[in-house]
């Protein structure tokens, strides 16, 4: 299961010696203090995205089935 990451990693580009450079930049830029903050407000605003996304999806959903519950032939033998 962890390789499957790393794997993921390694199709977009970056290795190991990436990832802890990156991490030693963000660590300088914001400091040690505020990396926990950040890594929680982005894990907040993930959270909210993917809510989102899933209202949006039902209510799609919700239409789509409304829609085809209309669209539905009668057995109406009444045409003229």
């Amino acid at each position: 299961m962890f390789e499957w990451g790393w794997q993921r990693l390694y199709l977009i580009g970056l290795g190991w010696q990436e990832l802890i450079l990156i991490f030693l930049v963000v660590l300088l830029i914001f400091g040690a203090k505020r990396i926990p903050d950040i890594a929680q407000g982005i894990g907040k605003g993930i959270r909210e995205f993917k809510k989102a996304l899933k209202e949006t999806e039902d209510e799609v959903k919700s239409e789509i089935k409304n829609n085809d519950s209309d669209k539905k032939p009668t057995n109406d033998k009444h045409h003229g």
